[in-house]
């Protein structure tokens, strides 16, 4: 990771107009089809959350917005990508867990399955966002949302993703889902593309 000069960019123009905005987030809702995911869940024995998060990271990483970040006033154009996740740890509480995406699904998989384990069980954040952009999730699976707003606090720009639990419609399986993302990072027209790619993912896993 490292600084880069917002001029020289294609995010020139959104670093002028939305860096010192009093909200420069956005956010997004959208309803995705999740039927490949719960049935790949069941087939596998893979986590529903686990193959989401790499649905994602593997979406974002065709995007190269993701990779540049507004971190206080400067531009940090990074290297790598990571997903985040929140996990329920020993003590009933919730503690953090970055894991950086790797197009390989089986080693994103173990890789989720030991630092989850890890944070669950030390309390203890794991925190990659010295070298990874991180994209923050969050996921509410005890009760049905059809979408969520996260805060704004001026200090983490993040994109950030919220979804509760999927509905069975039918025959299929769908996830109402929340993208907020600071317009410096990306335009409507990225975010948009994100999610249809995101869609597109979920659909020729394991095809």
């Amino acid at each position: 990771m490292h600084e880069i000069n917002p001029k020289e960019t294609s995010r020139a123009q959104a670093y002028e107009l939305w860096m010192k905005a009093p909200n420069p987030m956005v956010t997004f809702f959208k309803t995705v089809d999740v039927t490949r995911l719960v049935r790949i869940t069941r087939e596998k024995g893979y986590k529903f959350n686990m193959l989401l998060d790499w649905c994602i990271g593997k979406a974002a990483s065709s995007i190269k917005e993701f990779y540049v970040l507004p971190v206080g006033d400067k531009l940090i154009l990074y290297d790598y990508l990571a997903v985040n996740t929140i996990v329920k740890n020993k003590e009933g509480e919730v503690s953090s867990c970055d894991i950086r995406f790797t197009d390989d699904l089986e080693q994103f998989n173990i890789q989720y399955q030991e630092y989850t384990s890890m944070v669950a069980g030390s309390c203890q954040d794991r925190d990659l966002s010295d070298e990874c952009m991180v994209i923050g999730t969050s996921a509410i699976i005890d009760t049905e949302i059809d979408g969520a707003v996260g805060m704004n606090s001026g200090i983490f720009n993040n994109p950030f993703m919220i979804w509760g639990r999927y509905r069975k419609k039918f025959f299929r399986y769908e996830l109402p889902i929340s993208f907020q993302f600071h317009h410096t990072q990306m335009d409507g027209a990225h975010a948009g593309k994100f999610l249809a790619i995101l869609q597109e993912e979920i659909n020729r896993l394991y095809k």
